[in-house]
């Protein structure tokens, strides 16, 4: 069973950029047909599907964030890591990583709470 864990800073101000990782275990982020996303969830409000990361390499963002998101990765460390520049409060809430397969259901990891303010 894959686990994920987020982390990365509570607080970040306004204009910065949010840099988000998340750590992978129990499985390999290159595993073939493994996709590996960002999800966040602002204060009052539904699930929005920031982008993924295949297991080759290839990000996908949603439209909505494209200019401002950058998803990569360190296969060395098992790691995927969220970069979103020019931030504002619209951006704070909870933020999680979760593994899409075919083979399995979506796993999660716990979420990391996000503040922006100056």
């Amino acid at each position: 069973q894959v686990q994920l864990q987020e982390s990365g800073p509570g607080l970040v101000k306004p204009s910065q950029t949010l840099s988000l990782t998340c750590t992978v275990s129990g499985g390999s982020i290159t595993t073939k047909d493994y996709y590996w996303s960002w999800i966040r969830q602002p204060p009052g409000k539904g699930l929005e599907s920031i982008g993924y990361i295949s297991y080759s390499g290839m990000p996908f963002y949603s439209p909505s964030l494209a200019s401002r998101a950058s998803i990569s990765r360190d296969t060395s460390k098992n790691q995927v890591t969220l970069q979103l520049s020019s931030v504002t409060p619209e951006d704070a809430g909870v933020y999680y990583c979760a593994s899409e397969t075919k083979y399995a259901a979506r796993a999660w990891g716990q979420g990391t709470q996000v503040t922006v303010s100056a």
